[in-house]
């Protein structure tokens, strides 16, 4: 994908393909013009003698310490050196290709001071897909994610490291894949610039979201192939009924589970003498669960794609007038709150395809063997299975605690409020790994069930996900291992192999 910076904001879908492999970044003549303006501003407020926070003084509490003009040079290298304190595993390729492409638009927007050329570098880094070496942990998501971004910045003065097609190189040897030599940085805040901003936060959520999204498809097809399982009703999607509750998600959720379920042999054989009035929450519940789900996942969307788009370094310079002012902008509560909600939408899509899957295996509720296999006993089925989901789904809801409300005062109490949006976003990666499995699990489960209704068919769409299914994970005549399985499936729900069968959620609710 080609994107032009400073043409039209960045849009969610380009974010999808920035997290999927290499894009092309070039910055528009407007972006260009922008820089120059911005790093000429501060270059000529420089020499008023007035003090401006980050270009001619110290950091965070260090604030009132003036740094001598000889010495501005060396501050802005100092500030990414020892800031690059960052520990743990380095974030994943798409997560830091997103970084990168969030930090340029943001830089472009001729508010933060930096030049032109380390600008082209950190664009020529990007199109070479020569990605910096971050570790994932170190930001409390305010003042910036200061310690992720100090070891990006580290590769633009030839320092830290980058991966290159599947190899560690130095920073140095990184930037010379890319046809470029390291930067000086010789602007008065091209430093700060740097390391101060949202954009590792934003780029964790936005990964986030866009796994729940595919993780999303997959519940909802499995809910509904676990409804023709079961033998249940579709009578709670029907239209009338969400038309008198009008929440957006809870709508297009009824809209999905009616279409994939529309034309099924199995709910045609049980619409006469079915004595069971009602289904099960987990069944009949469905839209009002998922659709809230949904409704949290657009909301978070929205939140993140106006972050995506924004400036949130400081201070920011105000070319037009001249202004550099300091504020708050980096403060990643916005971020933090969406993070939030993205957790919480995860753990409660697999807290209900659990429930279903523990329905599917009871008899009782069912009406099919127990544990969903023939000779039980003998054999235990979908039995333990059941208990590895009800674990993943337990270690979700452990992890959706709210990180946002967490707040450790750093910088000798200036720093004294933080969002801990960074750690609340990277945690929605396991978070979506067990809800694909919780999900995998279920899909599992309910065309083993569905086997036990031939020689009557389902629906189209839900032959379709049988299918799918039965090319990784075959039907059961006894016991054998279900790990391989699970993972396959899993697996292919991280690809979003299933997303076609239930397409682009976010998108039909206006989050494009």
């Amino acid at each position: 994908m080609k994107i032009a910076i400073g043409e039209t904001a960045i849009t969610l879908e380009q974010a999808r393909a920035t997290l999927a492999g290499p894009i092309t970044v070039s910055l528009s003549p407007k972006a260009r013009e922008l820089i120059v303006k911005s790093a000429e501003t501060v270059a000529r407020l420089l020499k008023t003698g007035d003090a401006i926070y980050g270009v001619n003084t110290g950091f965070g509490k260090l604030a009132k310490t003036r740094i001598a003009a000889e010495d501005l040079s060396k501050l802005q290298v100092n500030i990414v050196r020892s800031h690059a304190a960052g520990v743990g595993a380095p974030l994943d390729e798409g997560v830091v290709r997103l970084i990168m492409l969030l930090k340029i638009n943001a830089l472009s927007q001729g508010a933060s001071g930096i030049s032109l050329a380390a600008m082209k570098t950190l664009v020529a880094l990007l199109n070479a897909d020569a990605l910096p070496v971050v570790p994932g942990q170190g930001s409390v998501g305010a003042s910036g994610d200061l310690a992720p971004l100090a070891h990006l910045s580290l590769v633009l003065i030839g320092e830290g490291e980058v991966l290159h097609k599947g190899k560690r190189l130095s920073g140095a040897k990184g930037l010379a894949t890319a046809g470029v030599g390291p930067v000086a940085l010789v602007g008065p805040k091209e430093g700060l610039a740097l390391l101060n901003g949202t954009q590792v936060s934003t780029a964790l959520a936005l990964s986030g979201l866009i796994a729940a999204e595919r993780n999303a498809a997959a519940a909802i097809l499995a809910g509904a192939l676990s409804i023709d399982a079961v033998m249940g009703s579709d009578t709670p999607f029907d239209p009338r009924i969400h038309a008198l509750r009008p929440h957006p998600g809870q709508i297009l959720a009824a809209s999905h589970y009616r279409r994939l379920l529309a034309g099924s042999a199995i709910r045609a054989s049980h619409l006469v003498n079915d004595e069971r009035v009602q289904d099960p929450y987990s069944f009949r519940c469905q839209p009002q669960v998922m659709g809230a789900c949904l409704d949290m996942l657009a909301n978070a969307a929205r939140t993140l794609m106006i972050e995506a788009n924004g400036v949130s370094d400081n201070p920011l310079v105000f070319a037009e007038d001249g202004a550099v002012l300091s504020g708050g902008n980096f403060h990643a509560e916005p971020v933090a709150f969406a993070a939030d909600m993205i957790a919480i939408a995860i753990a409660e899509m697999g807290s209900l395809s659990e429930r279903r899957m523990a329905a599917l295996i009871d008899s009782s509720i069912s009406l099919l063997p127990p544990f969903l296999i023939r000779n039980p006993g003998l054999n235990s089925g979908f039995m333990i299975p059941q208990c590895t989901a009800a674990a993943l789904m337990s270690e979700n809801k452990q992890m959706s605690h709210p990180a946002s409300v967490d707040s450790a005062p750093t910088s000798a109490n200036q720093e004294d409020h933080v969002s801990m949006a960074t750690h609340g976003a990277r945690r929605l990666r396991p978070m979506n790994a067990n809800l694909a499995r919780i999900v995998a699990i279920e899909l599992m489960a309910s065309v083993e069930g569905i086997d036990f209704r031939r020689p009557l068919k389902s629906s189209k769409p839900l032959e379709e996900a049988h299918k799918l299914v039965r090319s990784k994970a075959a039907s059961r005549e006894q016991d054998r291992e279900f790990s391989t399985d699970i993972e396959a499936i899993a697996r292919m729900i991280e690809r979003g192999e299933y997303q076609p069968l239930v397409p682009m959620l976010l998108s039909d609710l206006g989050c494009a």
